[in-house]
Formats: C-alpha cells, sequence, structure tokens
C-alpha cells in the first residue's frame, strides 16, 4: 500500500494498445463528444465496467434465491442511482444494467448537456466554457467537463452569475452568433435590393 493521500488512476487502460477496431471507435467518440483525449472515453469504460460487474454479482444472488438484507439495499441503491443520473428508466430492473454502453455515460457529462440546451456553439465551446467557469449548475459554479449531470441537476443549468456570458449581448452566446450570422447573410442581400433602386 502507497501513500493513502496520493493520487491513482481512477481507470483501466485497455490490456492491448494497437487495436485498430478498438481505436478508431475511441477517436470517433473523442470528435463526437469533445473529449480532450482518450482518457476520458477510458474512464466512461472504467464506470461501465464497474456497473456490470455489481450487477453481474447482484444477478449471481439473485439466481441463487430471493433477495434480501444487505444484497437487496445494494440492488436498490445502484438502480436508483443510475435513475437518478438518467442512465436507466424508472421500470428499469439489474438486467438492463447490462444493457447499457459507454454512450449512455458520455451522454450524461456536463459539457454534452451544456451543447445540447444550446448554452454553447459546439462541444469544443461547451467545453471551453466549463473550464472557464462561464457554466453553473443549480447556481453554483462547476468548471469539470467530465461532472455527471443528475436529471434534476439537468433542469438547472445556466451561465454563471459572475460571467460576461451572463448577459444577452455577449458575442459568444449561441443566440447573440445567430443573430449575427443572419445579419451578415442579410447584409448582401439589403446592398443588391439598394443597387437595383438607385438603378
Amino acid at each position: 500500500m502507497g501513500y493513502p493521500g496520493k493520487n491513482r488512476k481512477s481507470y483501466d487502460t485497455p490490456k492491448h494498445p494497437w487495436q485498430a477496431a478498438r481505436m478508431a471507435g475511441e477517436v470517433e467518440l473523442v470528435k463526437r463528444y469533445g473529449l480532450r483525449n482518450k482518457k476520458e472515453v477510458w474512464k466512461a469504460y472504467s464506470g461501465l465496467k464497474n456497473y456490470r460487474e455489481l450487477a453481474r454479482k447482484l444477478l449471481a444472488e439473485t439466481a441463487k434465491g430471493k433477495l434480501s438484507g444487505s444484497i437487496k439495499t445494494d440492488s436498490d441503491n445502484i438502480l436508483n442511482r443510475l435513475k437518478r443520473y438518467g442512465l436507466l428508466k424508472n421500470e428499469a430492473v439489474l438486467d438492463d444494467i447490462l444493457s447499457l454502453d459507454v454512450t449512455n455515460f458520455l451522454e450524461r457529462r456536463l459539457q454534452t448537456q451544456v451543447h445540447k440546451q444550446g448554452l454553447a456553439n459546439t462541444m469544443k465551446q461547451a467545453r471551453q466554457f466549463i473550464v472557464h467557469g462561464h457554466i453553473s449548475v443549480d447556481g453554483r459554479k462547476v468548471t469539470v467537463p467530465g461532472y455527471i449531470i443528475s436529471m434534476e441537476e439537468e433542469m438547472r443549468l445556466d451561465y454563471y452569475g459572475n460571467s460576461p456570458l451572463s448577459s444577452d449581448a455577449h458575442p459568444s452566446r449561441p443566440a447573440q452568433v445567430v443573430k449575427d450570422i443572419v445579419q451578415e447573410t442579410a447584409r448582401p442581400a439589403q446592398a443588391a435590393g439598394e443597387a437595383k433602386m438607385e438603378a
């Protein structure tokens, strides 16, 4: 055992470093979800793997007989946690944990939700806004793009109160960007109309 205060890896790396199919899949996930590197993909895979292992152990206990005591409590806790984070539906059972995919976890990241709710134009911009302290969850600033959002918190995402982005007129806000694009495309048409009028 090492020093207890030392940070340790919270994820497992692939057993084989060079597998073309796996690497292509990881690159696709990095691009689609605007991740910094493959480490964030491996963290999501490790979280999924841990929940699957727990589900298999509990299902093995279920096969022996009816769940009771601490095993029943553990089963309920895992299901309630996954339901709270929107990873499972309300009527889900232990078997449904085994059908979860890594994309289910990546969809619940703060970065993904910020982009989906229209607080940022792209995934990369969503990451930048979070890291720079422009995004709040339930009124408190969160600067971790990989923060997993619960269903309750999902409805309380907004720009941080002290952030310049909280102003509607800020040029980087998605609505303002769209407005600027519309104005730029309207200018040539307007100029053409004015030229016809003069002629």
